[in-house]
Formats: C-alpha cells, structure tokens, sequence
C-alpha cells in the first residue's frame, strides 16, 4: 500500500513538479493549492495523507499558521517545510512548530523524496514506541486493531460492548488470528484501562505447573518451591486475566479454575487461607469447548462459566480486505525494530499475499513480512522476497482475472434455469441443502475456481464456503476447476 503524500503549495509550476518526483519515487500524491484546503484533505478520514509537504510562503493562510493547524489536529503527520529562503530563524520557528524538515527550493527531486522517507521513518518509529507503550501500560484501544474489513464490523461492536461491563468473555477462532489482540483492547476500552493484563498460554504450561503459576504458592510447598510466587490471578488483580487455549487446562485444573471464578478468592499452594483477587477473565481458545464437553474432556459448569459472552475472531481468510494494512503495519514494526528502510509493498506483492489461504492466519502473515523485510534488497518488498509463497501461487501474470458478476436475469430463462434450481420434475420445490449445494458447485464453475470471489459472490465467510465444499462432496470440482 503505497503512502500518500500531501503537497501543499500556491504555485502550480511547484506543484506538478513535486508531484512528478513523488509518483516517481514509488508513493501516491495529492495536492492543495492553499492551507485551507490541505488542512481538509489532511483532516479526513477517508482520502487523508501520510506525509506533508508544505510550502511556508503562501496567500490566506500562511505555511507557518496551515503547520500549527495541523498540529494541533493530527499531531502524529510528518511535516516538511519549504521555502525559498533559509534563514536560520525561520528555520528554528519552523522546527518548533513541529516540522520535521525544511527544504529550500529549488530542491533536487532526490532532496525531496529522501526527506519524504524519513519523515515516514520518523513517524513509524514514534508509532511503534506509542503503540508499545499503549500496550504495555494496558491501554490499547479498538483503534489501534486493523479491522477495516466487514467481517470485522461485528467483532468490534461486540468487543466494545463486552468492554462496557466485568462480563466474561470467550475469544474464539483459529490460531493465529489475533485472540489477544481483541483481549487487549477490551481491557483498554474498559474501566480496567491502565492495571495489569496477564496473558497465559494454558496450553504451553506443564501440567504439575498449572496450579502453582495460576493460584500461586508458598515457599516450601513442595520440592523446588525455593521462595513465594503470588501466581497469575494475584498479578492480574484489579486488572485482566486473559487465558488463551483454556481448553487444555487439566481436568482437575478446571475445579480449582470455576471454583476462583465463583468466589472470587484463590487458594495458593501450601497457604493457609484463601486470597481475595478482583479479576475479569477473558479466555480463548482454538478447540470446539462444547465438542469437548460432550467427549468429557471439559467441564461443563466451567464452559458455562466462561461461555457467557462469546465472540468469534474471522480468519484471515475471511479479511483479506485488511492485508495490505497489517503489511504495512508489520512494516513499519520491522523497520522500527530491525532498523531497515522499507517503504512498502508492491502491487503484484499485494495481489500474491491476498491470493494466499494463510492457514497460519495473521501470525504467519507476520512471520512472512519478517523474513520478506530481512531479504528485501530494494526500498519495496517484492513477490521474489516471499519464496515459500510465491513458490506456491502461480506467477502474478496468470493469476485468472476475476469475471464479471454474472447478470441473472440475462443467465437464468424464468421457468427454465430457475426451475433447475428451485424445482424437481412435477413442480415440487427441492429441498434447500440440494439448491445450495448446487448454486455452490455453479459459483465455483463459473468463477473457475476462484474461491475468495465465490465466497465473495455468495455472501458467506471462506472458511464456511470451505466447510460446506467438504459437506456436499464438492472438493473435486474445486480443484478441477482451479487447475
């Protein structure tokens, strides 16, 4: 996803030419002829900029007052100033105004689009300190969650619901689709905002260790236990406990576990008398709670307990919408933290990752990026820097373009297509799981395979298209029809 930047300049001669140099380094462009203007288009939401770059001598609203506006109104875009003159006072008052570079001109198009990148990296380095910050401190919001795809419009409601009350929540989704994530910003968007928030894999925990790392216990209380440790629920107290794959706790974990729940006070080992804890629980897991119950492997008061108010994490095979933002995101992460410079990602790079299933959701996602960023040899991150992708997607060229959405009442012939659908011989309607399984197998015909837009097309997720492939049989018309 390529960055925008913002010329803001009364002279239109300044601004094809800035322009040119932008395009042609890599980044899109948008122009204002006045300071009014750009403070519009900086200000919202939809179209925006990433960075700024402003010209100080300008009719109405001057460059230095346009600078202290838009300080004050998106105080985390990067600023570059540009004049004809370079006083050193006009200089220093610029800086101060919250500039983050001044550019006499004429400038070089070379001048120009190294100052751009710096700017950008400036301002990812101060958004990943900031978000780190913000999660560390407990205080992550929904804002900070990548989320733009519509199939994530009601998770964010529902977490933002959740965050209005102690109710316990149960994440649930497939491995690797950001359960913590949306923990972390209940937390934040809660009352709890700002105390501690304690994650623990219960499934990474070795199973003589359960008791001992949730509950706490006392020095002495069995071999090994060579000093006190308060135990998790103690940490989390007046805060959030979140426990992720709480269905591979033990057993006998899950009496101890229900009975905290219950009363609201733990009983460390070795100790004497219970502790009082104040926590709210978020648990998550990848595993089938209810499927597990009826094999007797969880209790069942305990999944009634945790199962009061459930909220399901899509794949990210479901949001392929959000992947050229958690790029750049995972981007700007790495470049912050492996002090590399890369700008961004390539189209075919985009269209190659949105092509992907990714089984391993977000996290491999992430994992892919790092490795991309490690090998990238030039300033975009290209299909040759993803290897074990681009080793499985078909060259970017021959990717099938995506047709056009069939017109129905130009395909379909009332009392002839239609009837083949709704209609057995006789009249009689067919039953519904027999029409569905045929429109499916037509979807995945006409669009010759192209999964993401069949499920696109019939308005359900890709992971329940996929489900319902494997229920009605229909695995080989898929891979027919995709070869």
């Amino acid at each position: 996803m390529a960055k925008t930047v913002l010329v803001i300049d009364d002279d239109p001669t300044q601004r094809r030419l800035l322009t040119a140099a932008v395009e042609k380094a890599g980044f899109a462009c948008r122009t204002a002829p006045d300071g009014e203007t750009g403070v519009a288009i900086a200000t919202d939401a939809n179209a925006g900029a990433d960075v700024v770059l402003l010209d100080l001598t300008m009719p109405g609203l001057s460059g230095m007052e346009t600078l202290e506006m838009l300080a004050e109104r998106r105080p985390d875009l990067p600023v570059i100033m540009l004049t004809a003159t370079s006083g050193i006072d006009t200089i220093v008052a610029a800086m101060r105004a919250g500039a983050v570079d001044f550019v006499v001109k004429p400038a070089s198009p070379e001048r120009v689009v190294v100052s751009i990148r710096n700017a950008l990296k400036l301002s990812s380095l101060t958004g990943e300190v900031k978000r780190l910050t913000r999660k560390a401190d407990g205080g992550m919001g929904f804002d900070d969650m990548i989320a733009s795809a519509p199939v994530m419009n009601q998770v964010i409601r529902l977490g933002q619901r959740a965050a209005a009350s102690d109710i316990p929540v149960l994440i649930l989704g497939e491995s690797g689709v950001g359960k913590e994530v949306i923990a972390r910003c209940i937390q934040g968007a809660s009352d709890r905002s700002g105390k501690p928030f304690i994650s623990v894999n219960c499934g990474a925990i070795p199973e003589n260790l359960v008791e001992s790392i949730l509950f706490g216990h006392e020095k002495g209380a069995f071999t090994g236990a060579v000093s006190r440790s308060a135990g998790k629920f103690v940490e989390a107290d007046g805060g959030t406990l979140f426990l992720d794959e709480v269905g591979e706790l033990p057993l006998e974990m899950q009496v101890k576990l229900l009975r905290a729940l219950q009363e609201g006070e733990v009983d460390p080992v070795g100790a004497r008398r219970p502790v009082k804890v104040d926590v709210r629980i978020i648990s998550a897991t990848n595993r089938d709670l209810a499927q597990r119950v009826k094999e007797g492997a969880f209790r069942e008061d305990l999944f009634y307990r945790l199962n009061v108010y459930p909220v399901e994490m899509p794949s990210l095979r479901e949001r392929l919408e959000d992947i050229p933002a958690l790029v750049d995101h995972f981007i700007g992460r790495f470049n912050a933290s492996e002090g590399t410079r890369i700008v961004g990602a390539a189209k075919d790079t985009l269209k190659m990752l949105s092509a992907f299933d990714w089984p391993g959701n977000v996290r491999q996602l992430e994992n892919a990026v790092f490795r991309a960023v490690i090998l990238c040899e030039s300033d975009m991150l290209q299909p040759h820097d993803f290897p074990q992708i681009s080793g499985i997607i078909p060259e970017i060229a021959s990717l099938p373009e995506v047709p056009a959405r069939p017109d129905v009442a130009n395909d379909v012939v009332p009392g002839e297509g239609a009837s083949s659908f709704a209609f057995v011989e006789g009249g009689e309607v067919r039953s519904l799981s027999d029409v569905e399984r045929d429109l499916i197998a037509y979807a995945i015909e006409h669009y010759a395979g192209h999964m993401s837009e069949v499920s696109r097309r019939l308005g359900i997720g890709r992971s329940t298209l996929y489900r319902k492939v494997r229920e009605y049989g229909l695995e080989s018309e898929a891979k027919k029809e995709a070869s």
